[in-house]
Parts: structure tokens; C-alpha cells; sequence
């Protein structure tokens, strides 16, 4: 639901993953792939959330632990640990989650703001909240989140 791609009016679908036990989402536009490579290289001197890099077809791109990203605990290597790679700042960005889960029709409109602190993450990382009958969705700030974290 980036300010980027979509109008504050319209109808997104919401790609929604877990970032530990927190369901968030993202207008799922913004995603090149998923995928579940795990062969990621560490790079020295990095920030803590950095995991490293993996090579992609090719491509050289950055993995970051949104949970560390985030200030939670790591995400665990687990068989539903996921890699959403988004094309951000010119370069990919591999955003890695506990687990992916359902796209979600919302709309913009019945967004609102995130509270200052949700569940002891900065509000700062997040465009709003989206309520369903089934819970909330905290969507996330690609470009928030992803700010400054080139290692390449």
C-alpha cells in the first residue's frame, strides 16, 4: 500500500506475512518474488540485521531480518521461513519473514494509523493498520524499513 502505488482511495491486495507472532502486510505490487533460498552469504561488518546476500540469477541482493529490523527477536531457520524480495533504492532487498501467509483485499480508505508503538516495534515502520474480521494488519513502510541498509 506504498504512497508509491497506490492512491490513498483505492483498493489494494495486501501480500501478508508474519514477522514473529505480528501479521503484517504489504501491497503486494511492491514484491518481485518470494522465494525460500537460504544460501545467503554473511557479509563482515554489516548491520545486525543484515543477514548477508544471495546471489539471485545473478543479481546480488541484501537479505535483512525484518523481525532484528524491527527490534524483535531473529527469525528462526525454520521450513517456513520465506524471502520476499522487493526492488527498492535501485537495488533488490530480500526481506526475510517467519512465514507467508494469505493476499488480503483492502482498501486504503479504512486504513488507519499505526499507533505510535505497536506491540514494542517503532511506529516509524509502519503506514497504518488494517482491520479484518479476523484481526489486524500492521502494514509496513517498505521504504522505511529498507533506509540505509545497502551492504553492496
Amino acid at each position: 500500500m506504498s504512497k508509491q502505488t497506490s492512491e490513498k482511495n483505492d483498493k489494494v491486495d495486501l501480500a501478508t506475512f508474519y514477522v514473529s507472532e505480528a501479521l503484517c502486510g504489504m501491497d503486494i505490487l511492491r514484491i518481485q518474488e518470494i522465494n525460500k533460498n537460504m544460501e545467503i552469504t554473511s557479509v563482515p561488518n554489516s548491520p545486525a540485521h543484515v543477514v548477508g546476500v544471495l546471489n539471485m540469477r545473478g543479481r546480488i541482493v541484501t537479505i535483512i531480518d525484518v523481525c532484528k529490523k524491527l527490534g524483535l527477536s531473529k527469525t528462526e531457520a525454520t521450513a517456513s521461513r520465506r524471502n520476499i524480495i522487493v526492488y527498492s533504492q535501485n537495488e533488490y532487498v530480500g526481506m526475510l519473514v517467519d512465514r507467508v501467509a494469505e493476499v488480503v483485499p483492502a482498501e486504503w480508505n479504512k486504513v488507519t494509523p499505526p499507533p505510535s508503538n505497536v506491540r514494542g516495534v517503532q511506529g516509524k515502520y509502519f503506514e497504518g493498520v488494517y482491520k479484518t474480521k479476523d484481526g489486524l494488519i500492521a502494514i509496513l513502510d517498505i521504504e522505511e524499513v529498507l533506509k540505509d541498509d545497502s551492504v553492496v
